[in-house]
Order: C-alpha cells, then sequence, then structure tokens
C-alpha cells in the first residue's frame, strides 16, 4: 500500500512537472514580427537655378516609399519624375531653405509633387519620407 501511495505521489510530482515546462511555451507570446526592410529610391543630384539672382541649389534626395511596386513605378516614369521636382525646386527661395523650416516644408512639397499619378489611371505614389543627401545653397 505504502508503494502504491509513493508511486501516486510520483506520478503526480512528474506530471506537475511536465505541465510547469510545456505552459511558457503555450503562453508565450508571439514575437513581433520584424519590420519590413525600407525601401529607398535614390534620386540623382539636381543643380538648379533658384528664383534669387544668382542661387543655385545643389540637393540630393533619397525617397522612402511604402512598397517596391511604388518604386518600380517610379523608375518606369523616372523622367517624368525628374521633371517635377526639377520644377518644384526652381520656384524654391534661397532665404526660405536657408532655414531648418524651409528644409521641412521642401520635404512636404517633394511628398505632395510626387504623390500625385504619374499617368492617368494609375495609384498615387506614397512617399513615406524624403531623405536629404546633398544640400548646397550657393
Amino acid at each position: 500500500m505504502l508503494v502504491l501511495i509513493t508511486l501516486a505521489a510520483c506520478a503526480t510530482a512528474g506530471y506537475s512537472y511536465w505541465r510547469m515546462q510545456q505552459q511558457p511555451t503555450t503562453n508565450a507570446k508571439a514575437e513581433p514580427a520584424p519590420p519590413p526592410a525600407p525601401v529607398f529610391f535614390a534620386l540623382d543630384t539636381f543643380t538648379v537655378n533658384l528664383g534669387d539672382a544668382d542661387r543655385v541649389l545643389y540637393i540630393g534626395v533619397t525617397l522612402r516609399l511604402k512598397d517596391e511596386a511604388t518604386r518600380a513605378r517610379l523608375n518606369e516614369y523616372l523622367p517624368e519624375v525628374r521633371s517635377r521636382l526639377l520644377l518644384l525646386f526652381s520656384r524654391q527661395n534661397a532665404a526660405e531653405l536657408s532655414t531648418e523650416a524651409g528644409k521641412q516644408k521642401l520635404i512636404a512639397a517633394i511628398k505632395e509633387t510626387l504623390a500625385a499619378p504619374l499617368v492617368a489611371g494609375q495609384p498615387k505614389q506614397v512617399v513615406t519620407d524624403v531623405l536629404y543627401t546633398a544640400f548646397i545653397l550657393r
């Protein structure tokens, strides 16, 4: 009888230990998926005469995009993209671009300029961020 009680106690202890070992794996919170790799699109630098007399802007930008499809679309219509940006840059004022607020305002303007569909029937481009890679104002 004593052997039977000892065996039952050992079985209960073994089962309890096994349950405790299994519990963290079933109750563990799933690791959040890593964020998707960023999609960047680097543009060649621009050299643009500004509206001010004898002022030149040398600017390089890299676009952070929503997805690969947007990058493919921008690459396919690269002349249209560069034309839009050249027109935007040439309308800028040197005094405004020399301030931090002016540079931030230009980032917003770049996003807005590139958001419109490149050709009729295509979706809008989603540019999540604009990064300056070169910025010289002379």
